[in-house]
């Protein structure tokens, strides 16, 4: 996990501990998310590049190319997804629980897991059952189709709906707030959590550079003026293979 989400985590866990009254019953899941070793920003990015080389977050969203979107032809089995890439008996689902556990669980036979807690940065929720999670793509698998993803190699499709190369990518949520987002995009559903807006327009701005996604109009229109309280925040990505 990384330090950026790790920060996140903390602050919400922090704040549930604070609040003694507060319980949530996530919907059961059937989603997964990808373990990560961080990103770094593409050097010599043009336009308010900050410091540390990253862009600035309305930079990046502007860098994102600007294109009518293509429904047709979308099926979810287009995308292959919870794939056990390296053989080590733990599909992309369990690597992503695994990944992004609180408080690690115990890992059985077939990589079934027991135990454990997580944070669902979406609605700051604890869970402590992992079958009441389900493993979000940042960017749905419709909303990728339709950014660029039907002109895909089924390869390359499969290797999107299971990166694990980039923690932005895939994330375990209660399976409430995975259902509620569905194939939504920022113009049509952000997080509940308020301190979770900013993180999450940064993780979408990233997934589309990474994969080189596009954006129609109204989806850049909101995510500008949705980050505008975001001015301080910055955008890292590696381009995928």
């Amino acid at each position: 996990m990384s330090l950026r989400r790790l920060g996140f985590l903390s602050t919400a866990l922090l704040t549930a501990a604070t609040l003694t009254a507060c319980s949530t019953e996530p919907v059961e899941a059937d989603d997964p998310k990808p373990s990560a070793t961080g990103t770094t920003a593409p050097s010599g990015a043009p336009g308010g590049a900050p410091d540390e080389g990253g862009l600035t977050l309305a930079d990046a969203i502007r860098k994102i190319p600007v294109a009518e979107e293509k429904r047709t032809g979308y099926e979810r089995d287009s995308f292959k997804h919870w794939v056990d890439e390296d053989d080590d008996g733990c599909p992309t689902r369990q690597e992503v629980l695994i990944a992004e556990a609180v408080t690690a669980p115990e890992q059985g036979a077939r990589c079934t897991l027991s135990g454990g807690s997580w944070l669902s940065y979406y609605d700051e929720a604890e869970v402590t059952d992992a079958k009441k999670l389900d493993i979000d793509h940042m960017v749905p698998l419709a909303e990728a189709w339709d950014s660029g993803a039907h002109d895909w190699t089924p390869e390359r499709r499969e290797a999107y709906a299971n990166d694990l190369d980039a923690e932005r990518s895939l994330v375990a949520v209660t399976a409430k707030m995975n259902r509620s987002k569905a194939d939504k995009d920022p113009a049509a559903w952000m997080p509940p959590a308020e301190a979770a807006a900013c993180t999450y327009l940064i993780d979408w701005t990233a997934t589309k550079l990474r994969w080189e996604l596009k954006a129609d109009k109204t989806e850049q229109t909101a995510l500008l003026e949705l980050a505008k309280p975001c001015a301080d925040s910055t955008v890292e990505y590696v381009p995928a293979s």
